[in-house]
């Protein structure tokens, strides 16, 4: 997987987490908070605002106001965001994802795609 493979990869999973969380709170009266919360993670997830400028805060929304939702966002997705996305991480989780960085860039240089599934998911049996 390179950088650009990441990065719509990065993208599809944001997106198929905001119309989850859209459909979860569909039922919602218009000006609940959450559902507010899910529009615009949904505004996001369809380019209509930016991924990186609005991304990290409706995250620490999502993580402080609701942290039983928390669980269900992709954890990937917060060393995707970086910046204070890194401190809803474990130090295990970010030396992980470090480590599949190290791995996509040393494909990368030979000129190989990682498949960045099975390097995961060997990572994580690993530790």
């Amino acid at each position: 997987m390179n950088d650009n493979q990441y990065m719509q990869h990065c993208r599809v999973q944001f997106t198929d987490f905001a119309q989850t969380l859209e459909a979860r709170t569909k039922a919602l009266p218009k000006g609940d908070p959450l559902r507010d919360l899910a529009l615009a993670f949904c505004k996001v997830s369809t380019g209509e605002n930016d991924l990186y400028e609005h991304g990290p805060a409706l995250v620490d929304r999502l993580f402080t106001t609701y942290p039983d939702f928390a669980p269900t966002y992709p954890r990937e997705l917060l060393w995707f965001l970086g910046g204070d996305c890194l401190h809803l991480m474990a130090d295990d989780e970010i030396q992980q994802f470090q480590q599949l960085d190290l791995l996509r860039e040393q494909a990368d240089s030979r000129g190989e795609v990682l498949d960045f599934q099975a390097a995961r998911a060997k990572l994580i049996k690993s530790q």
